[in-house]
């Protein structure tokens, strides 16, 4: 186990709402990791939670369809023990992601001038095997050149041409600003001129380290920082058009995209633990420190989500993000 210092040890009667929540809906979301896991199995994290240490959780889950919420919370306490994790500083964050639904083209039009991007295919994975002297250890990608790897071409670059005439482009859309917000929640739902709609998730990435628009607006002391809402962020692109790239090429992180057909249209896009995100019980967390498939209870009493005053549920450690760093 991690070091106390870190974890602290609890029962399932100390998990505020444990006993009212519906665990059924988390059983389904860690029954669908239990059948990836047969394809590959997932990485261990570095804070030690085992991938091995799921196999028997993972084979139980895969032979039975369906369970109740009753049945399904004992499946979690005969299989789990609960651990609170006290986070450096002494306070976790609580966040929320979705899939944004926005109107594009196959091709480029006079009214869809923005391109979202395939992976590029001098776009290379960089770890300590092939890392050249010199790089940051953060950069997780690169750009395979004939003389070695370097760095990729970030935002700034990536937006005035550098991947122009290479046939990348996979969609076009007509807002810079509700491009930018699908390459922060990793997946879209695109809807075509025919009324069909398209579903892209997250390929790879420039490498570049996030910067979020809200934190450089806050920075700069264009929104205080308790009025940073999504909403409030747009509203100020609204405002601000001619200062849109200024304020946008100040995240070099750039992310490529791939088509993700998923035939339930109830679920959301495959994320990053190959399988599809279920709305409100797929988690994201630091995939360096947290393994797939890991089961979080979440109790956050002051965050209103799904109709409700206070957020007290069980949820499934199936994606991750750039700004989703730390244990907790």
């Amino acid at each position: 186990m991690p070091a106390a210092s870190s974890f602290r040890s609890e029962t399932f009667e100390q998990l505020p709402g444990w006993t009212e929540d519906a665990h059924a809906a988390a059983f389904a979301a860690f029954r669908r990791s239990a059948f990836r896991a047969l394809e590959k199995p997932y990485r261990t994290g570095s804070l030690g939670i085992s991938a091995e240490a799921f196999e028997k959780a993972f084979a139980e889950a895969r032979s039975v369809e369906h369970l109740g919420d009753r049945e399904a919370r004992f499946f979690f306490e005969k299989h789990f023990v609960p651990f609170e994790i006290i986070p450096q500083g002494g306070k976790g964050l609580v966040t929320g992601f979705y899939e944004p639904e926005a109107a594009a083209s196959p091709v480029r039009t006079e009214k869809f001038r923005f391109p979202m991007y395939r992976r590029p295919d001098d776009l290379v994975e960089v770890d300590d095997s092939n890392r050249p002297a010199g790089m940051d250890p953060y950069f997780a990608f690169g750009r395979r050149t004939p003389d070695g790897i370097v760095g990729y071409f970030d935002r700034p670059a990536i937006e005035q041409g550098a991947l122009a005439g290479r046939g990348l482009e996979m969609a076009w859309l007509a807002d810079k600003v509700d491009l930018f917000f699908i390459h922060v929640q990793g997946a879209a739902r695109l809807v075509m001129p025919d009324g069909t709609v398209r579903r892209v998730t997250y390929a790879a990435k420039s490498g570049h380290p996030f910067t979020g628009a809200g934190r450089v607006l806050v920075d700069m002391g264009e929104i205080p920082a308790a009025d940073v809402t999504m909403q409030s962020i747009r509203a100020w692109f609204r405002d601000h058009q001619e200062r849109t790239d200024e304020i946008l090429w100040k995240n070099r992180s750039f992310i490529f995209f791939r088509d993700a057909p998923v035939d339930d249209p109830a679920l959301g896009p495959i994320a990053a633990a190959k399988v599809p995100l279920t709305a409100g019980r797929s988690m994201a967390v630091d995939r360096l420190l947290h393994t797939f498939a890991t089961p979080f209870f979440i109790d956050a009493p002051a965050l209103d989500a799904f109709g409700t005053k206070g957020f007290r549920r069980l949820m499934i450690a199936q994606d991750t993000g750039s700004a989703i760093v730390g244990p907790a």
